[in-house]
């Protein structure tokens, strides 16, 4: 997922890090080594978002909670602006971003099959 972090302070970067810290990685990325990268790896969508202060959330674990960690983030920080992601190589707007940060978790969508 796909940040523009210009206007956060240093502490502020450190607590979305430690947030995400479970499910995620989050690094300030160079933009033509990120096109170079999406490029290698096919995936298609992302360059005109690679433009300005870019920072992405790598996720390691569970999108979800990621989508919900960065949506949580940006409404206690304004000043953190969610450009894009990409999801099974599948580019995602911001809307899709929020839309899958309002889904629940894995663990309880799984809870109510089973319950079902």
């Amino acid at each position: 997922m796909l940040t523009n972090y210009r206007g956060l302070t240093v502490s502020q970067l450190t607590e979305l890090r430690g947030s995400m810290r479970e499910h995620a990685t989050y690094a300030v990325v160079k933009n033509t080594l990120t096109k170079r990268a999406a490029a290698e790896a096919g995936i298609e969508g992302l360059d005109e978002h690679l433009v300005g202060p870019t920072a992405i959330a790598f996720v390691e674990g569970d999108p979800v909670a990621v989508a919900k960690g960065l949506r949580d983030f940006t409404k206690a920080n304004p000043a953190l602006v969610i450009k894009a992601g990409v999801l099974d190589g599948k580019p995602l707007s911001p809307e899709e971003i929020t839309q899958l940060a309002d889904l629940e978790s894995r663990e309880v969508l799984l809870a109510k099959l089973a319950g079902a």
